[in-house]
């Protein structure tokens, strides 16, 4: 029997809970979730922003998050606010409106950064609208 994860986009403490969960979990969540580690090389993605995204995890698994899995992201907005967390030792925990860019078609997300000090795994989370 496969438990149902019921996680929410919004919901306080979310990277704790994330930590928890293997790659099974991560598929039941309905929104994409990519986990980079402190070299910013993807460890996690999940199923959603798979077939959001239209990308395979194996070929996004292992590959540098901000120069060639979203390279739209590398700026000051994403990019620069995980440095900026692992700079000061601070926890990240920020939602944004962002316009993704992938393949010329822009597709407006909320994104939502997280990072805990001293975590193996930092996040970036993209919620689509319906």
């Amino acid at each position: 029997m496969t438990n149902q994860i019921s996680l929410s986009f919004d919901q306080p403490d979310l990277v704790e809970h994330l930590a928890m969960l293997d790659a099974d979990g991560l598929d039941q969540l309905d929104f994409g979730v990519i986990g980079f580690d402190k070299d910013t090389v993807v460890r996690l993605y999940n199923e959603c922003e798979s077939k959001a995204a239209g990308l395979k995890p194996d070929r996004m698994l292992g590959q540098p998050i901000f120069t060639v899995v979203a390279p739209c992201m590398n700026n000051y907005l994403v990019a620069q606010r995980f440095e900026d967390a692992v700079e000061t030792g601070a926890a990240l925990d920020a939602t944004i409106n962002y316009v993704l860019t992938l393949r010329m078609r822009p597709v407006k997300v909320a994104l939502r950064l997280l990072a805990a000090p001293g975590a193996a795994i930092r996040y970036v989370l993209v919620y689509r609208p319906a």
